[in-house]
């Protein structure tokens, strides 16, 4: 069983990675397929991550899963709340039966350095030493996903990253961020993971 990664944030929240090495007839003997996708490798990581929900909970009803105007799966009634991502040959899926959540995973590539002024303002650069011209492009994805995350967690759309989402006070030794979304004035502590080739950010509460 390919669980790449999983972690139990709570008694009530869990999160996990799988790789993908399955055939979609393997998912699809599982999960419904809420949405139609075309792209066959985009089905692939859409089924891998519904069946990660039943993974993490047995008992998530995953074929109530409804998608709201803003693209974001919930639950009617929120029996649970979720969150899911995929890049690659990856799927994440956070799962809380009590507390809003986010989860955003990245695979690091040097092209995030282009996009770097679309997402971080002058002063997160200033805080996490962002050195040009050759700035660090891992550390460039994980604020990028730290964002994603906590976009989700949102899910109600009309976000700015820079001006809404504003990152702060990286602890490595807690692998932590904090972070305040002006949106709401909600302070907030985002979690990460750094492994060979995948970023891993989740947030709750």
């Amino acid at each position: 069983m390919p669980v790449f990664f999983q972690h139990s944030v709570s008694n009530t929240t869990r999160l996990g990675i799988w790789k993908i090495e399955e055939s979609e007839a393997f998912f699809k003997r599982n999960v419904p397929l809420h949405r139609e996708v075309t792209h066959p490798h985009k089905r692939l990581q859409h089924l891998a991550g519904r069946f990660l929900l039943q993974f993490l909970f047995p008992d998530f009803p995953y074929e109530l899963v409804k998608i709201a105007d803003t693209k974001k799966p919930y639950l009617p009634g929120e029996q649970f709340h979720f969150s899911i991502s995929h890049c690659g040959d990856y799927a994440a899926a956070i799962v809380s039966k009590d507390q809003r959540v986010g989860i955003d995973i990245e695979i690091p590539v040097e092209k995030i350095i282009k996009i770097q002024h679309k997402y971080l303002s002058d002063e997160e650069r200033r805080i996490f030493n962002i050195q040009l011209p050759d700035p660090d492009h891992r550390l460039l994805t994980l604020l990028w996903s730290a964002k994603e995350a906590v976009y989700k967690w949102f899910g109600d759309g009309e976000v700015e990253f820079i001006e809404h989402i504003r990152l702060k006070n990286l602890d490595k030794n807690e692998s932590t961020f904090q972070c305040l979304f002006t949106k709401n004035s909600h302070q907030q502590v985002i979690h990460y993971r750094i492994f060979d080739s995948l970023v891993l950010t989740w947030l709750s509460s």
